[in-house]
Formats: structure tokens, sequence, C-alpha cells
């Protein structure tokens, strides 16, 4: 079995697959569309990162493609959809860096609010500016946190800390933690708080998320972060809201459009703005995270082409299992249709084969069905099964 890592993936990603005998082949930018058919000939697995775009037609022409791992939290630069389709397995990486992003979170709201980017600018040209004029402590402000998950929550916790008062929005009923407030509408939070921090999904219905009327509703003179999807934010109407002082300050990790490979040339309305903190998406880029990510993606990559199991798959059902296997195991993908795991049985019942185990987990329209048996899995088994019409592909494992 061959996989191909791409975006600079953390080498222990690598050394795990080369433990359970998988090939590696890594690459360290990312790859356009007819790039990544090109280099998937003959891959099985897939790692990418954020910049590399997996589109229905790469699954369309890589059929023997088995699973994909995004070694970060996003999945949007993957069709799930087309994925699952052709019976394609997505993980990805909900936790592991989402201490990251927080600390850089709380370091760029104590930066803005204290004007170190000035400061540091002034020093470097040899300007002596010691002054208090403009500079607050964080203790006692509010921040707003727009998405309470998993880095919302943490960023949560982590500003009262410092004595913030938090409020926070989201379209699912989260519970709060700590002494954070739930603001029942956006417009609700952005009226009470000074600092607005997004930290939501790359979900359609995100797009846009963020404009002009919502720059407009904050309180004069506000800070606000985005380190969670450039195509969240009007970033032109942030320039406004910003070159008008209506918005003292930004710090913005994320971008519509970002360039394929270190080095590349990046451009942004928002440079040369005073008091604009501008990072190239690094916000969960330490070497803890990228070890942790590498660790888990290529952990769940693993575990996956041993023993079937697709526990936290983001597209398919999910089924925790461990890699020992008695005899054969067969995983069966399938449409989710009354009747399909009688079927089966009925199969290899009149073949005279013995169950060990089975699970079976749904989502949506597809069904994933385990059978563990002892012995007697011919290919003609085989056939019957995938010759079934419910059946999307079937596997075995010895």
């Amino acid at each position: 079995m061959k996989a191909l890592l791409l975006e600079n993936v953390h080498p222990e990603a690598e050394r795990i697959l080369n433990e359970k005998g998988i090939e590696v082949e890594t690459r360290k930018g990312a790859l356009d569309t007819e790039e990544l058919i090109d280099a998937l000939d003959g891959v099985e697995l897939l790692g990418i990162r954020s910049k590399t775009q997996v589109t229905r037609e790469v699954f369309d022409a890589h059929p023997e493609l088995l699973a994909v791992g995004a070694f970060c939290i996003g999945t949007n630069q993957i069709d799930l959809t087309a994925a699952t389709e052709h019976a394609v397995t997505c993980f990805n990486a909900p936790y592991s860096n989402t201490r990251s992003v927080v600390e850089l979170a709380i370091a760029e709201i104590i930066s803005m609010a204290r004007h170190l980017t000035d400061k540091n600018q002034a020093m470097h040209e040899g300007v002596w500016d010691k002054s208090a004029t403009g500079a607050h402590e964080v203790r006692g402000r509010t921040l707003g946190i727009v998405g309470y998950g998993n880095i919302g929550s943490q960023l949560s916790v982590l500003a009262e800390t410092l004595g913030m008062r938090v409020y926070y929005y989201d379209i699912v009923d989260r519970l709060p933690l700590g002494n954070a407030q739930r603001c029942d509408t956006l417009e609700e939070l952005l009226e009470r708080v000074e600092t607005v921090s997004l930290h939501v999904d790359g979900r359609a219905g995100n797009d846009s998320l963020f404009g002009r009327e919502q720059f407009e509703r904050m309180r004069p003179r506000s800070l606000f972060l985005n380190l969670c999807r450039g195509m969240v934010v009007d970033y032109n109407a942030l320039r406004d809201a910003l070159v008008s002082g209506h918005i003292a300050g930004a710090s913005v990790d994320v971008f519509p459009n970002e360039p394929k490979a270190a080095g590349d040339r990046f451009s942004s309305v928002l440079q040369g703005l005073p008091n604009v903190i501008l990072t190239p998406h690094i916000g969960g880029s330490t070497q803890e995270a990228q070890v942790d990510i590498g660790r888990f993606v290529a952990g769940k990559l693993s575990a996956f082409v041993t023993s079937g199991s697709t526990s936290l798959s983001v597209n398919m059902p999910q089924v925790q299992l461990n890699s020992a296997v008695n005899g054969t195991r067969m995983l069966h993908l399938h449409r989710n249709v009354p009747g399909v795991l009688a079927t089966v049985n009925s199969v290899l019942g009149s073949h005279g084969i013995n169950i060990d185990r089975q699970q079976l987990s749904t989502r949506g329209d597809t069904g994933y069905l385990v059978t563990d048996a002892a012995n007697g899995v011919t290919r003609e088994v085989i056939e019957q099964i995938l010759a079934l019409p419910e059946t999307i592909r079937l596997s075995t494992i010895n």
C-alpha cells in the first residue's frame, strides 16, 4: 500500500505509516487538481493540509483511493459528498492544534491592546515612543467569541483567567464554560463587547458571515481577530473600518486566497495599516501541534487500513475496531436501505460460514457492516457480496 503526504505533513506521520508497512511519498507544497490527479497514480492513502483541494474530479479519476487524511481541523477543502459516493473514508484532526490557535489569539489580543506592533515599528525606525497613550490592559475588558467549539471554548477559559469578561454566540446551543455568557444573536454580541474573535468552520453558510454591517455594529475602537477561515470576512470592509478608526486594531491569520507554498508572494488590502497583525495561516503551526496532528491523523489512517476502524471519520459511519483479526474481516460499505444485513448473512449462511462478530453502523445514506468470520470466506463469497445492488465497496483484512 502507498500513501502520498503533501504540504509538509510532520515526519511523525510518515514514521507511523511506515511502521504498518505502508510506503510513503512526501511533497512540500500543495498541488492543484491536475497535479494531484497525476500524483495519485498507485496511491491508496492521501494526506493533505488546508491548501490542496480534493475535488470530485480527483475522486472520479482514482477509484482505488481508500482514505484521505486532513492534517488540520478543517475539511472544507475535501468534497465530502463525492468522497462518500466513492467510498473514500476521510479523517481530520479536530483537537490537536486547539491550544496553539488559542495561545496565538491571546497573544494578539494583548499585542493589539498595547499597540505593540506600532511600538515595535517605531523602535526599528529609531523612534523612542515611551507613552501609555492608547495602551490598555485586557483585564476587565469584554471579549466576544463567535463560534464556541473546541477553540472558542478554550479561548473563553484562558481569557477569563486574564480577567476578561466573555460573551459568545454559536448557532449550536453549547454549554458555557466558567462565567461566559451566551448571546442569542450575533448582533447582540457585537453591541456588548470590545474585542471580537471569530472561530467558525468553513461550511458554505459561513461565507461572508462578517462584512460591513457587522463592523458597523461593533463598538467604536474595538479590536477584531479572524483565525478561522478567510472566506468568512469581507476584508475590504475591514480595511475601511480600520482606516476610519472605528476598528482600533485587527489580527488576521487566514485569507480568501492564500499562496500554495512558503516563499510565494502574498498581497492583501490590509497590508501597511497600523496596529494590524498579519500572519501566514500559522494558528496551528507549532511544533507541538504538528507532532500531535501527524500522530493523530496517521494513527486514524493506519487503524483504518489495518482493522477497518472508522472512528472519528468525518464522512463515514463510525465503527471502532481493534487490529486483531482472526480469520477474515469483511468491510462492506453499502447504501443504507432495509434488508442489507439479512441479505449479506444469507450469502454467508449459504456457504456455511460461521460469523464470529458483526458490527453495523449507518450515517445518512451510507451503511458500514463489519463481519468477522473464522474461515470459509472464498473468492466466490466476495464476488456474491460485491454483486449485491446495495454494495458500494467491499474489502477484506486477513
